[in-house]
């Protein structure tokens, strides 16, 4: 399983590197930021001996889980961030990749007041302003961006998107590039840095480099195909924690 996990991994970073190349970029821009939701901590080992260091999950609870059996990497929290599972997230993830609502960011700024936590976080835009996907239009994000600025405590780095799926990685590249030139008018208009570009994903993460990314989510082109029954956190009885069961 290494030997297949080690061949993929091989792949996806040669494409990696092509695209930067094609783009004029430095490999070093890029992270790549490996999907890890649903599989369990011997296979994420797997990864984290291979080399990718940086792992993706969805669900707070899961990560929770899973980090204590996979000491070394660091977490992202790719997925939405519920309110309610704020505190927990402050307390594994170094960046948040989707804060897609004003009640969101402000429970954030709280508890990042209380606990003194302060990691990455990236607004997820709807740049196709798809009915069925959460985030920020390109007009109400520039709301977010002001709340963030006047909270002070949320340490604004970039903008995400997830553009609507298509077999056609090039059908992506319109809405990737609109979320680098939003990214460029917000920085003008607010006089801030957001270095961080969230966009691509194993179907287009090339398209998404050539446009600018600089975190690509692989999931499935680098871990192979999921088993969403192989993983159960559960919440432990003796604390406010959870657990992996197997």
């Amino acid at each position: 399983m290494e030997e297949d996990f080690a061949a993929r991994h091989a792949v996806i970073e040669n494409r990696i590197q092509a695209a930067c190349g094609r783009a004029g970029r430095d490999r070093g821009e890029v992270t790549l930021v490996g999907v890890s939701k649903t599989f369990p901590p011997e296979i994420v080992s797997e990864a984290i001996r291979d080399g990718v260091t940086v792992l993706g999950e969805n669900r707070v609870q899961e990560a929770l889980a899973k980090a204590p059996l996979c000491p070394s990497a660091e977490w992202h929290l790719i997925g939405p961030l519920q309110r309610n599972k704020v505190r927990h997230a402050l307390s594994l993830f170094t960046t948040i990749h989707a804060v897609d609502a004003l009640d969101t960011l402000d429970a954030l700024a709280r508890v990042q007041r209380e606990s003194g936590a302060r990691p990455d976080v990236l607004l997820e835009v709807n740049v196709a302003e798809e009915a069925s996907k959460h985030g920020f239009t390109a007009v109400s994000v520039r709301e977010a961006v002001r709340a963030a600025l006047e909270e002070g405590e949320v340490r604004l780095v970039g903008l995400m998107t997830i553009p609507p799926w298509t077999p056609d990685p090039e059908a992506s590249r319109p809405h990737f590039r609109a979320l680098r030139e939003l990214r460029d008018a917000l920085e003008r208009e607010f006089s801030i840095s957001l270095p961080q570009l969230s966009m691509g994903m194993s179907g287009d993460f090339e398209v998404a480099i050539e446009e600018g990314a600089t975190f690509v989510r692989v999931g499935s082109a680098l871990f192979g195909r999921r088993n969403a029954a192989a993983w159960k956190p559960e919440r432990s009885a003796d604390s406010d924690s959870y657990i992996y069961q197997p």
